[in-house]
């Protein structure tokens, strides 16, 4: 199973990006000696505010490139909605 998820940063900016484990990949957002995600790494705490469940990696991918085109008040209406 793979997830999309969106992460409120601390300087309150969006980030989304895919994962199969989303518990340990917001460890590693906040985590400040990890090497991923260059950009969470600045930008600590990470907050987890929104994910969906895919079924592979594909959909997975094709799911976060429409919520990366998406405005932040069309992201924040989408969280919001779920």
């Amino acid at each position: 199973m793979w997830q999309v998820y969106i992460l409120k940063c601390s300087d309150d900016t969006l980030y989304t990006w895919i994962t199969t484990n989303i518990e340990r990949r917001l460890d590693e957002h906040n985590w400040k000696k990890t090497w991923w995600a260059k950009y969470t790494r600045v930008r600590q705490p990470v907050k987890l505010i929104y994910s969906e469940d895919l079924e592979n990696r594909s959909d997975a991918s094709k799911r976060e490139y429409e919520i990366k085109k998406l405005s932040r008040i069309q992201k924040l209406q989408l969280i919001t909605s779920k």
